[in-house]
């Protein structure tokens, strides 16, 4: 399941709306809707996405926020690690490796270790 997938679910539960309803109001099938859910689809289209803020009517924060969640969400990444280190190819091939082996716990403390990092002073790039 996607972060984006998630949050659509969570909305669409809250409202008591079923896939099938919401499939429908955005012009999707609910396979399609079901596997954006669990995560088997890639991110939504710019276009779906103002559909789904659209049916749930959420405004602002809210949106923004089912923005960048969509943008965190899709299921097969690619680090470009071209021009880096030979320390960061090797951290993402090495995260590659383990991340389905990872615990809940230990995605949370990597998460809180690179959101340190995102606010300190951005990295040299290597030479």
């Amino acid at each position: 399941m996607t972060p984006f997938g998630r949050e659509v679910r969570r909305l669409r539960t809250e409202r008591a709306i079923t896939q099938r309803d919401m499939a429908q109001a955005i012009g999707v099938s609910p396979a399609y809707l079901s596997a954006l859910e669990h995560g088997h689809r890639g991110q939504p289209s710019w276009e779906l996405l103002q559909r789904i803020i659209g049916f749930f009517n959420v405004i602002w924060d809210d949106a923004e926020e089912l923005q960048r969640l969509a943008a965190l969400s899709h299921p097969r990444v690619t680090i470009d690690t071209a021009g880096l280190s030979a320390e960061a190819t090797a951290l993402a091939n090495r995260l590659s490796e383990c991340i389905g082996k990872l615990s809940e716990q230990d995605i949370q403390r990597l998460q809180e270790v690179l959101d340190g990092a995102q606010k300190a002073k951005p990295p040299k790039k290597a030479s």
